[in-house]
């Protein structure tokens, strides 16, 4: 069982009385002397909730509570004195103290301050938990995330706009955890990720019998968010016959199953995605210009990473101690020289790559303190996530352009839009091992145009 409380205490007699008392009350918990054994148990696990000395021998209490908050941020340390002075208790609670407990301590007191302590570090958890990866200090995620409180009371739809990991499904979730409808499903689809002769059923559902393969009755997506939110992601692929469909549903709140007589009415708010720019996909004429007016009513555009890049630390900070948590991993840090590499990099991934590393930093650097040479190469040396490397092929791109221009030979877009796509889709299927619908969800396209893709090839 994963030690709940750890007691740090030079005090042989301290120790055991907490630990016996503790365990009275069902509360796991683990004893130390010196600051140097909790740290070497740091890199085994962690606990919720520290109960440290001021006074501990040939160390300071409070400088241990210094450091563990700097790895464990949100970590309650409660700190106990036999010195009740007004001076001790200020420095204690000034160097983020969550409580601080006078020797000799009434041991109710203290089981009365751990339940506290141990109750808010569940809320600040599920906290977490419900704005996961909704982190960041810069003016235009601030913005983002004020938007998303004024909204979150609302039932209207709201379309959600950025690039590939962004975190729009994030911001999705954000909008339901902090709405009416918390206490009901939130129901997320791809509707990418679905070919379209099955994206029909999977949205509206079936009765039995509707068509070949149809053995029993389904209830569709919609059905299954009544009284939360469905989320509809890269609806900018959705297919222009379900589109019409998904408008009429959206203005009379009702709909049909596939096969059915029964009017079902809808009771679930509508929140959608893309990275698409649906406007330009209204102009081609494959995304309908009433639906889209429908869903822009509200949008919000998650910025990229690189338009962040203050967020970074923080953000790369916040991913370590989730994946040491996640896969049960020792604590892991990044110096401050990494950080600083990681703000200057590309991050064409986004946030999305940018936890992926952390994922990967957290199994596999070798010391508690993760630097620039524990980087993957790509991370590490110039490459795709580099901002030179980016532009070394759009200016190669220029030339080329340039070139086929002043030769004037005529089709330029089209020979150029043909050549991109098809070294596109072939270099993204190599890169998943031939499986092409992984292949499609990572380009952020349907399976469908991935196909027509590789045939133009």
């Amino acid at each position: 069982m994963t030690e709940r409380v750890w007691v740090i205490d030079d005090d042989p007699g301290i120790r055991y009385v907490l630990e016996e008392y503790l365990r009275g009350l069902k509360i796991p918990v683990r004893t130390f002397a010196t600051g140097d054994e909790l740290h070497t148990a740091l890199r085994r696990s962690q606990p919720d909730l520290v109960i440290a000395d001021i006074r501990l021998k040939n160390e300071s209490g409070l400088i241990l509570m210094q450091e563990l908050r700097q790895q464990l941020p949100e970590l309650p340390v409660i700190i106990m004195t036999a010195y009740t002075d007004v001076d001790s208790a200020v420095r204690a609670f000034q160097g983020g103290a969550f409580e601080f407990l006078a020797k000799p301590f009434d041991l109710d007191e203290v089981g009365r301050l751990v339940r506290k302590a141990l109750t808010v570090a569940e809320d600040e958890l599920a906290a977490g938990e419900r704005n996961a990866g909704l982190i960041g200090s810069s003016p235009a995620f601030q913005d983002l995330i004020r938007m998303i409180g004024r909204l979150s009371a609302s039932a209207i739809p709201v379309l959600i706009t950025g690039e590939t990991g962004t975190g729009k499904e994030l911001i999705a979730r954000a909008l339901h955890n902090h709405s009416p409808r918390v206490d009901g499903p939130f129901v997320a689809i791809n509707t990418a990720a679905i070919p379209e002769d099955l994206l029909e059923s999977e949205l509206f559902g079936h009765e039995k019998g509707a068509f070949t393969g149809a053995s029993e009755q389904r209830s569709g997506r919609f059905e299954q968010a009544r009284g939360g939110t469905l989320f509809l992601d890269e609806i900018g692929d959705m297919p222009l016959s379900l589109q019409s469909r998904l408008l009429r549903v959206l203005a009379e709140g009702e709909y049909y199953r596939l096969g059915g007589r029964d009017l079902i009415r809808t009771d679930a708010r509508i929140i959608t995605a893309t990275h698409r720019d649906l406007a330009r996909r209204v102009e081609e004429g494959s995304f309908r210009a009433d639906l889209y007016h429908r869903l822009k009513v509200i949008a919000l555009h998650v910025p990229p990473l690189r338009e962040r890049r203050e967020d970074i630390p923080e953000l790369t900070r916040h991913f370590l101690r989730e994946a040491g948590r996640e896969f049960r991993l020792p604590p892991k840090l990044a110096d401050k020289a990494l950080l600083r590499h990681l703000a200057q990099l590309r991050w064409p991934g986004n946030v999305r790559e940018l936890k992926h590393l952390c994922q990967s930093l957290a199994a596999l650097a070798p010391a508690p303190v993760i630097g620039i040479d524990d980087l993957p190469r790509e991370h590490r040396t110039p490459g795709n996530n580099n901002p030179a490397a980016a532009e070394d092929w759009q200016n190669d791109l220029a030339r080329s352009v340039q070139q086929e221009m002043e030769q004037d030979s005529g089709a330029v877009y089209d020979r150029f839009k043909q050549a991109f796509e098809n070294q596109l889709a072939q270099v993204a299927v190599e890169a998943c091992n031939g499986n092409q619908s992984e292949a499609a969800r990572r380009l952020g396209i349907s399976r469908n145009t991935l196909a027509r893709m590789l045939k133009d090839a």
